[in-house]
């Protein structure tokens, strides 16, 4: 199995492809759950959750810089995470002191509110070797961007922005939209909006086999201190940085 996992409103939205396409989706409270449903049968997981955390220092991590170069735009939807002590904070201004100490910046709100999910995948990857081996990070508007060829333009969020990722997943297998119809009937009922749908699906278009090659921002990433892996992947015929 290659699972797509987007976080979406405090639960965890997997869609599953097999070898031969589309299988599944499931909707989890948490990452643990996922993983237990998962952990036999998934030669890949992506999943839009920073994997690989700075202690501390100036400098960040390269990934999210090398992807806000490649989105153009929409480099806003690339946050900078808290570093993981701050992560483990349940208020946001503890969080924001911790991280201005440690890094010497400030930590945005929209950084913050992904704290419990970051802090979930960390526990995660680092205690279960096989989790470890599994999961990786990445992010919908780099692999929209890897599937276009090129920046997109709107938001995710308008109906433009929905056109677009659309053309781009349909540019890529032509089975896409009937893929999207089928998740988004899956998760009818289910706090789970339009975009969440679509990220969870090129999540899960980029985890499979398929054209292109499996690349990583940077190509060669650095580890954390816990020995985890700072990139971000996406699929494509040739690197988005050269």
């Amino acid at each position: 199995m290659y699972v797509g996992v987007d976080w979406s409103s405090g639960s965890w939205l997997a869609v599953v492809f097999d070898d031969h396409g589309y299988d599944r989706t499931a909707v989890f409270d948490e990452i643990g759950d996922l993983w237990y449903r998962y952990e036999e049968t998934a030669e890949r997981i992506l999943i839009d959750v920073p994997i690989g955390l700075i202690e501390e220092g100036t400098d960040g991590r390269q990934c999210d810089s090398l992807a806000r170069d490649v989105v153009g735009s929409r480099a806003p939807s690339v946050f900078t995470p808290p570093v993981r002590e701050a992560t483990r904070k349940r208020r946001y201004p503890a969080a924001k002191r911790v991280h201005e100490r440690k890094t010497g910046s400030g930590l945005s709100k929209q950084a913050f509110a992904l704290s419990d999910s970051i802090a979930a995948v960390d526990d995660l990857v680092q205690n279960v070797p096989e989790a470890r081996m599994a999961m990786r990070e990445s992010h919908p508007e780099v692999c929209f961007r890897a599937l276009a060829g090129e920046p997109l333009s709107h938001s995710k969020k308008s109906a433009a922005g929905y056109a677009e990722r659309m053309r781009a997943l349909a540019g890529f297998d032509t089975d896409a939209p009937p893929v999207v119809q089928a998740v988004a009937e899956e998760t009818a009922g289910s706090d789970v909006a339009v975009d969440d749908v679509l990220d969870a699906v090129v999540l899960a278009y980029t985890a499979q086999p398929g054209p292109g090659s499996l690349r990583s921002l940077p190509a060669q990433p650095p580890t954390d201190a816990k020995g985890l892996p700072m990139e971000i992947a996406y699929r494509a015929k040739t690197p988005l940085v050269p």
